[in-house]
């Protein structure tokens, strides 16, 4: 079950764990692999298509599906969207949805996972990861997911980086050492970041466009970044919407792709903040505010329940 604090074990520690050296040594391998193959700006932008894809893969899967449960899909298609998703080398889809659930409900708060605010910027980037209070899944915050069997079975210590090594290996076949290491490896680390930089930045950076009760915040920069996911103060506001830009201006690369699976049938239901909800409560200030700024309201989309959950509507 999961703890309801990080351990009060030295810092330097939690880095002492196995998925801190598989982590440390994919950065290596990365940088290796471009050092002794050379600089190659084929191999850039391989890397950066390969993350775009990878990244909407990632936030439409562990995030807006399994996290939020913000549109709906076959049995089969949930299946294919966990494999994409754990490519991603990111732990299990049971895993990482029953901590970001837990996230939204205790965001900024002591008892959050990753809260920049409270215990600092690399703490919140990366290092939550490697703490013991934060090894494994809760089944009480994910019922809705936990009763399919296949995802528990993905969800298992022994299986969670079978489909990312699948992956890597695919590329090593098809584009041998280039296609491993910029395709998967260089796109891995990026792709690593990337997600960590939600948890981290759009609490610290950016305008505030809702009364939230944390610190997130919208951050063009970082939605172009990762597809969208930039637009986190909106995302704080309504968690359930399938779009975390709102308005037209506010670029969602992963809802466009959302839109056009639902176009060919494999989703459905792709859930929208009504008018209502676009319209506030909104923050007291626009412009970026220094972090540790939160307003006392909280949106009324932060009271949807699953169980006592914000947020997460059952289908």
């Amino acid at each position: 079950m999961l703890r309801r604090k990080p351990d009060a074990q030295p810092a330097w520690r939690i880095y002492l764990k196995a998925n801190a050296i598989l982590l440390t040594v994919v950065h290596f391998t990365a940088l290796a692999g471009v050092l002794l193959s050379g600089w190659s700006w084929t191999g850039l932008a391989l890397a950066v298509t390969v993350y775009y894809v990878r990244m909407v893969v990632v936030t439409a899967g562990y995030h807006r599906y399994f996290s939020h449960r913000s549109f709906r899909t076959s049995r089969v298609f949930q299946f294919l969207l966990a494999l994409g998703a754990q490519s991603a080398a990111q732990k299990g889809v049971l895993w990482w949805a029953s901590h970001h659930r837990w996230h939204h409900k205790y965001s900024d708060t002591e008892r959050d996972v990753h809260s920049p605010k409270v215990r600092g910027f690399w703490y919140a980037h990366i290092g939550w990861i490697f703490s013991d209070a934060w090894n494994t899944t809760d089944p009480r915050l994910v019922p809705d997911l936990y009763k399919y069997p296949e995802l528990r079975w993905l969800d298992q210590d022994g299986y969670q980086l079978l489909p990312s090594f699948a992956l890597g290996l695919a590329f090593l076949l098809v584009g041998g050492t280039f296609g491993l290491v910029w395709g998967f490896m260089v796109s891995t680390v990026m792709l690593w970041h990337g997600s960590f930089a939600i948890n981290s930045l759009t609490h610290l950076f950016g305008k505030r466009r809702y009364a939230t009760s944390d610190d997130s915040r919208n951050n063009w920069v970082l939605a172009i970044l990762t597809t969208g996911e930039g637009w986190h103060n909106n995302h704080h506001h309504y968690p359930s919407s399938a779009g975390q830009g709102f308005f037209w201006w506010e670029i969602d690369l992963t809802y466009y792709v959302l839109r056009l699976l639902a176009m060919l049938g494999l989703v459905w239901d792709l859930r929208r903040p009504p008018d209502d909800v676009l319209a506030g409560p909104l923050a007291r200030r626009t412009r970026a505010e220094p972090a540790g700024f939160a307003s006392a309201a909280r949106s009324e989309a932060s009271r949807e329940g699953l169980g006592t959950l914000p947020g997460f509507p059952l289908h």
